[in-house]
């Protein structure tokens, strides 16, 4: 193989657009790519032909040469010394290897589509990991989409992105300027929306969330807004015990997401 140029500078363009797309979410919109980290990410990537681009350091790349010549073969990819990619990486400890991937698009069509959807609805979730966590959940708990208003934290910001652990190429997802119209056409398509919610009744543990149904989940600290919490069809909320009056936002969607499952499970 022949010998890679190794990009030493911070000022490479190459680095500097690496950087731009790790911190702002308008870039990885206008330019329609985001950046994953670590070996997992990077081989998922690949795997699903979403790889644009692959950028290794120094140490890695040797290792990997060592380990199977042909690692690289048919990759578009640059490698970085270690110093400019431990300084252009989001992580504490940098694995060595990064990808500029293709963001998936979703329409709306697409995800009310499927037969018997599951669907979780999210108003103005702001913080990174939970979003994160919410995506990995959903994948486990079969749910078939999920929706998002602008006000959340952008999906592919890379904490979101470490957070899915790979759910964010498979679980189909769609970020609506319109959330009050969205939920209107849910509505119609005779799918139910249940609001978790402070003022909500318990949840039905039989039955409730076998068929075409949505979870509205809303903002860490405020909740849904009342705007929102109107639209659902039901009001429901987690039984607790003590003197607990609310849970985080991704364990409260965790146990209504499974609670589901386990219905329709059953249900077969």
């Amino acid at each position: 193989m022949k010998q890679k140029t190794v990009i030493s500078s911070s000022s490479n363009a190459q680095v500097k657009n690496l950087n731009l797309l790790q911190k702002k979410a308008r870039a990885r919109e206008e330019q329609g790519i985001f950046v994953v980290e670590g070996r997992k990410m990077f081989e998922e990537a690949r795997e699903a032909g979403l790889l644009v681009k692959a950028y290794a350091c120094e140490g890695f790349y040797r290792e990997k040469l060592q380990e199977d010549r042909d690692y690289f073969q048919n990759l578009d990819y640059e490698v970085i010394t270690d110093s400019i990619f431990k300084e252009i990486s989001e992580t504490k400890t940098p694995q060595g290897i990064m990808g500029v991937v293709k963001k998936s698009v979703y329409s709306l069509e697409d995800i009310l589509k499927k037969p018997d959807p599951l669907l979780l609805l999210l108003e103005d979730i702001r913080d990174p990991g939970n979003l994160g966590t919410i995506l990995r959940t959903a994948e486990g708990a079969g749910v078939t989409g999920v929706i998002l208003n602008r006000t959340c934290v952008d999906i592919y910001n890379p904490k979101v992105i470490r957070s899915t652990m790979g759910s964010i190429y498979r679980v189909p997802f769609y970020r609506t300027d319109d959330f009050a119209g969205t939920l209107a056409e849910i509505k119609k398509q005779k799918i139910t929306i249940f609001a978790a919610h402070l003022m909500g009744r318990v949840y039905d543990t039989e039955g409730s969330f076998e068929r075409s149904c949505a979870f509205l989940i809303g903002n860490e600290a405020n909740g849904l807004s009342e705007e929102v919490s109107k639209m659902a069809d039901i009001r429901i909320k987690i039984p607790m015990a003590g003197k607990v009056e609310s849970l985080n936002a991704a364990v409260a969607a965790a146990i209504l997401m499974y609670e589901a499952a386990r219905q329709r499970r059953n249900a077969l």
